[in-house]
């Protein structure tokens, strides 16, 4: 254990949260086991080796699959209500352990603690929401057009649902799917990231608790561990109906494709290419706030993080000015010291990414007017930790149209109207979020109309980063198309079925067909 994680007590949250030196990666609930190989988890906060995890085997694996199924029979039986109240137990594990969590989080993945303490705020509103949720599973009601006849429709369980997250949160993303899939009566297969091994054993570590004192059956919430060989055991496997996937773009094309040609069912969270407009109307203070924390908040590894500032001719010089300002003041650090506004890239794969793409955009022939760089003095020693940049750019630059998964900003000019700023926010293939900085009551909703954003989140007056609980998180294009977290989007984890019911002794036929026999 390194000085830094002792300081800043995560010896104390490890024991906290049921973590050895060696964990098995595999578990069906209170049943841990695995036979695979060790994957060695290393901070990026300061290169020091947190713990250890045992991937799963396919042996592994085919028991956790086996359990699931069998522990969804007796899982779906039970009233949404009772479902509910198990969860309500796990939310409230979660707030006792609120902190460590946040402080594992923060420390294997590198966000800083506030953020890390925001994740499981996360996880704790959702469960929160889906407590609510397992009393409004509701259907329709509608009139038949026979006499006598009633219809309705109702929502099942789906089955096990399998969950692929991704490092940049290694434990909201999972909550968002199972507390849902759990109060819908599913069972869950978990496989997180294989570069935040240690948050998913925690997470599993405690609902594997609180399932087994509340008399659940083995199954309910299930843990696979490993890299993407170990997540196309699910992709692959015809008992797992949904496949959740979060993560790049790349790979929810590999996952789409695998999962359709079983013909099965894919929420897909994929990349974005966020942008904010900043038109001659809008609040400079405001836009300042929100577009700096949207491109280096989480060191730039958001899927909402804000990529493109795409400003008006009018007050481009003036926002410019004000962001490069703002990024003179940032503070590069140790992500658990809360005098920090920025932690670590995850690794140093992410830092060569960095510094291609930085590359990239001068050969293309953009201007660097925040110069990046690596650092590498006393308190960088994990060599991931990176300067926020800043690129003038234009849209069609081959860089700025893919993803930049790290803290660097293109900024560009618009002309004109509103129109013309919406062409080059949608002219990307990835559709997340979105946002316009306006006082111009025309130009917001414009911009909110069927002509304008393109993306599944569309604000006005906030950056693009975060979203609430309570409405559906997602976005279009290669972004994938799948909803997660509030509004309807826990139908996604059930099938729907349409029922006609006949209370007469008489056989009327649809569309006035007559069949006398």
């Amino acid at each position: 254990m390194s000085q830094i994680a002792k300081d800043f007590g995560i010896d104390k949250a490890l024991e906290e949260l049921g973590l050895q030196d060696i964990n098995n990666g595999t578990s069906t609930g209170k049943d841990f086991f695995s036979g695979g190989e060790i994957i060695e988890s290393y901070s990026p906060v300061d290169g020091a080796l947190i713990g250890k995890v045992k991937a799963t085997t396919p042996e592994d694996y085919e028991k956790v699959i086996t359990t699931a199924e069998k522990a969804f029979k007796e899982w779906r039986t039970m009233p949404a209500p009772q479902r509910g109240e198990i969860v309500r137990k796990f939310n409230d594990e979660l707030r006792r352990l609120k902190e460590p969590l946040g402080k594992l989080v923060s420390y294997e993945m590198g966000k800083s603690y506030q953020e890390g303490l925001g994740e499981v705020q996360e996880m704790i509103d959702i469960c929160d929401f889906a407590v609510g949720l397992s009393r409004q599973l509701h259907g329709l009601t509608m009139h038949s057009e026979r006499p006598g006849h009633r219809m309705y429709e109702q929502y099942h369980p789906l089955g096990v649902v399998g969950i692929i997250s991704a490092f940049n949160f290694p434990v909201a993303v999972w909550s968002w799917n199972t507390a849902l899939a759990w109060v819908c009566g599913d069972a869950c297969i978990w496989k997180g990231s294989e570069k935040t091994p240690l948050t998913s054993v925690a997470c599993q570590n405690i609902a594997a608790r609180v399932f087994a004192e509340n008399g659940a059956p083995e199954g309910i919430s299930c843990l696979i561990t490993g890299d993407y060989k170990v997540g196309e055991m699910m992709t692959k496997d015809e008992r797992v109906p949904l496949i959740s996937a979060t993560g790049s773009t790349r790979m929810g094309k590999t996952v789409a494709k695998e999962v359709a040609g079983r013909l099965g069912k894919s929420l897909l969270e994929l990349g974005g290419n966020n942008a904010i407009i900043v038109t001659p109307d809008a609040n400079i203070k405001n836009t300042v706030i929100g577009a700096v924390f949207g491109a280096v908040g989480t060191c730039g590894q958001r899927c909402t993080s804000t990529r493109r500032l795409i400003v008006h001719e009018e007050v481009y010089d003036k926002v410019k000015d004000a962001v490069v300002k703002a990024y003179g003041q940032l503070r590069i650090g140790n992500p658990l010291d809360e005098n920090n506004h920025v932690g670590p890239l995850i690794d140093k794969d992410a830092v060569k990414n960095y510094q291609l793409a930085l590359e990239k955009v001068v050969e293309e022939g953009g201007k660097v007017l925040v110069e990046g760089g690596v650092l590498e003095s006393e308190g960088y020693e994990s060599g991931c930790y990176v300067k926020p940049a800043i690129a003038e750019a234009e849209n069609h630059f081959e860089i700025v149209q893919h993803e930049t998964f790290a803290p660097v900003l293109y900024i560009m000019k618009y002309k004109g109207d509103v129109s013309n700023a919406l062409e080059l926010q949608n002219g990307v293939r990835q559709g997340l979020s979105s946002a316009i900085m306006t006082n111009n009551l025309r130009e917001a909703e414009r911009f909110l109309s069927v002509e304008g954003s393109d993306c599944g989140i569309a604000n006005v007056n906030i950056g693009t980063s975060g979203a609430e609980i309570g409405g559906a998180f997602g976005g279009e294009k290669e972004t994938g198309g799948g909803r997660e977290s509030g509004s309807d989007a826990w139908k996604v984890y059930m099938r729907r079925q349409t029922n006609t019911i006949n209370y007469t002794t008489e056989l009327p036929l649809a569309q006035g067909i007559k069949f006398d026999l």
